[in-house]
């Protein structure tokens, strides 16, 4: 029985999860972006954070990542858990191929994620045949963190939100205009920046502004990136992210609506992928 070590990497951090018969134990390291990083500083990286605590040398390494839709970040991290681990079985592939197996398993669907940012594909069972066009967080992510954050911004800054709305923003934020634009124009990473403002959403449900970005955000996704696979009539929708965990009960109506079938709504892929990957292992 081969022991497997599952990863699901994000720029902030990386979940991963040691699997043993059927023994789970997970570890959390700092994230790992082969944007940022050389595959040297990804070696010195889990050699000081994740080997001290791997007890059990792992024979299968299955690895998602930002940013490993790109052959050589693939190629980086490759070298650098080769490194670490040996000449072992290493997959590297990208988060969204991750979010496709977390939450379709070995089933046809269409996987999204709404989280800092948003993506979307279909799903054959074995791989990604379709996927609607990434543009980030500047000229897409509909129905993201970043999207939702920057539409509460903007109802701010334009001064749209009503009294009400206008005193607890500035009660939760105690910011203004020259600072907001600063970090956005000049701070490093503006789109997390921005998906910050998405819980000011999530704290005031029920108010109708609030509520009208929300749906419309989500209408957004729904006709740029859902409508755009003939797949949407006829297989589930799946979601994957903080976002589509939030706000599942919108999701839920909106798939009401539009005669489609929700699927899976799920938090973060780590237990889909310990259930995709231990199956032949008798794990639940």
């Amino acid at each position: 029985m081969s022991i497997k070590l599952i990863a699901d990497s994000g720029s902030t951090k990386t979940e991963w999860c040691l699997l043993d018969g059927k023994k789970k134990k997970t570890i959390v390291t700092q994230g790992i972006s082969p944007y940022f990083l050389t595959a040297q500083q990804i070696q010195e990286l889990l050699e000081r954070e994740l080997k001290p605590k791997v007890k059990s040398s792992p024979d299968e390494i299955f690895y998602y990542g930002t940013g490993c839709s790109n052959p050589a970040n693939v190629k980086a991290i490759k070298t650098a858990l080769q490194n670490v681990f040996g000449k072992i079985k290493i997959s590297v592939d990208h988060d969204l191929m991750g979010a496709a197996r977390a939450l379709c398993g070995n089933e046809p669907g269409v996987a999204c994620i709404l989280g800092t940012g948003s993506n979307s594909c279909f799903f054959n069972g074995k791989r990604i045949v379709k996927n609607s066009p990434g543009l980030g967080f500047i000229l897409g992510d509909e129905g993201s963190g970043a999207f939702l954050g920057r539409k509460v911004v903007q109802h701010f800054l334009y001064n749209t939100f009503d009294p009400d709305l206008m005193d607890r923003f500035n009660a939760k934020y105690n910011t203004n205009a020259i600072e907001i634009l600063e970090a956005v124009y000049k701070g490093p990473l503006p789109n997390r920046y921005l998906a910050s403002f998405a819980a000011f959403l999530a704290e005031n449900r029920g108010h109708y502004m609030i509520e009208n970005i929300i749906e419309d955000s989500f209408n957004d996704f729904f006709f740029n990136h859902l409508y755009k696979y003939k797949e949407s009539w006829t297989h589930p929708i799946h979601f994957i992210g903080s976002v589509a965990y939030g706000f599942k009960d919108v999701l839920k109506d909106m798939c009401q609506n539009y005669e489609l079938q929700l699927g899976r709504v799920l938090k973060q892929p780590m237990d889909g992928l310990v259930k995709f990957h231990g199956q032949m292992q008798g794990l639940k």
